[in-house]
């Protein structure tokens, strides 16, 4: 039996594992420092030789999933739901991506936080049995971000040291049962054991150009309620990974744990600090958007955890809950973040 744990958490009993994982990044995440990392890079051409940048965004879903089902030699067929989402209204690069697969679809938005939410859902499916394999996939892209989000590319604004740099790029993970995995003869990547859900947390952050900022407060609640739940230190880890904080949220979310009694600094990292280096590549505080912590848990940790060189990590994408409607009507921008928790498999 699955095992409810704390207020907000759940124990596998029955683990879910990792078998395959793609990632599809364009030019300026290529150039980064985690390059060597990812399956895919674009040449230069972000809009993956279609008409407009929506279009791009689904491309790069539509190849991610490709990439991972190739990998070990599956057919769409194989997959019985998947978890997708993105950035865009309606999810339409998700929709529109991955139609083709014919896969049932669970659509799904929870912001920058959608890798944590599509892998917390796919694992607890996997766990009770509903399911002996599925899908995660999400994406982000640079210019149909910033169109819906921001200014229109031409306007060339100045942004702030505060903004993050929307990451061009999709994750996919698929996830099975052991029986599954064994009947395949695949070798997993890492087991998930865990998840904790994440709450709503707003602390009157107004600013679009400081998403750090608005999500330090979700991952903190995030990060305590985890910890809480299970009974654990931040020593527990080896990484405690957050999605997107940047270098700005990064910094307030450890002074808000070290309030709430825990220090994090000796083993967090962020995957919006990783992608990019900020100083060469002008990318501000660093990256952000869906595809961010997707490609960099795709690409980097999980080669890390199959290696055995990270034993346990808890990753937290982070999500910024925002609409321009809301952002041109004044509200604030409430935050929130998910929690897997990924351990390597002897």
């Amino acid at each position: 039996m699955n095992q409810q744990v704390g207020i907000g958490s759940l124990c596998f009993s029955k683990t879910p594992f990792i078998i395959s994982t793609g990632s599809v990044v364009g030019k300026k995440e290529g150039e980064g420092p985690l390059a060597a990392c990812f399956d895919v890079i674009g040449t230069g051409d972000e809009k993956f030789g279609e008409e407009n940048w929506e279009a791009a965004e689904s491309a790069l879903q539509k190849e991610a999933l490709t990439v991972t089902l190739g990998k070990i030699n599956r057919q769409a067929t194989d997959v019985r739901y998947l978890f997708a989402g993105d950035l865009l209204g309606q999810t339409i690069a998700s929709s529109f991506g991955l139609k083709e697969f014919e896969i049932p679809m669970f659509g799904l938005y929870g912001a920058c936080s959608t890798c944590g939410e599509s892998l917390s859902l796919a694992s607890m499916t996997i766990a009770a049995g509903y399911a002996d394999c599925v899908v995660a996939v999400t994406s982000s892209h640079f210019a149909s971000a910033e169109k819906q989000f921001r200014f229109p590319l031409e306007y060339a604004n100045q942004r702030p040291k505060s903004a993050t740099w929307t990451v061009t790029g999709s994750g996919a993970f698929l996830l099975v049962s052991e029986d599954k995995m064994t009947e395949w003869k695949q070798k997993p990547l890492a087991r998930i054991t865990g998840v904790t859900t994440g709450k709503i947390v707003d602390f009157g952050i107004k600013d679009s150009m400081n998403m750090g900022a608005a999500m330090a407060p979700g991952a903190c609640d995030l990060i305590y309620r985890h910890l809480q739940d299970f009974g654990r230190t931040p020593t527990d880890y080896d990484k405690i990974v957050t999605g997107d904080l940047g270098t700005v949220g990064s910094e307030i979310l450890v002074d808000l744990l070290k309030g709430k009694g825990y220090d994090i600094s000796a083993v967090h990292e962020d995957c919006g600090v990783k992608i990019y280096d900020g100083e060469k590549q002008g990318t501000g505080a660093g990256g952000s958007g869906c595809g961010c912590s997707a490609v960099t848990l795709s690409g980097h940790y999980l080669k890390e955890l199959q290696r055995g060189r990270l034993k346990r990590i808890l990753f937290v994408p982070t999500g910024a809950l925002l609409s321009t409607v809301s952002f041109n009507e004044g509200q604030t921008v409430p935050g929130i973040a998910h929690g897997v928790v990924l351990e390597h498999v002897e």
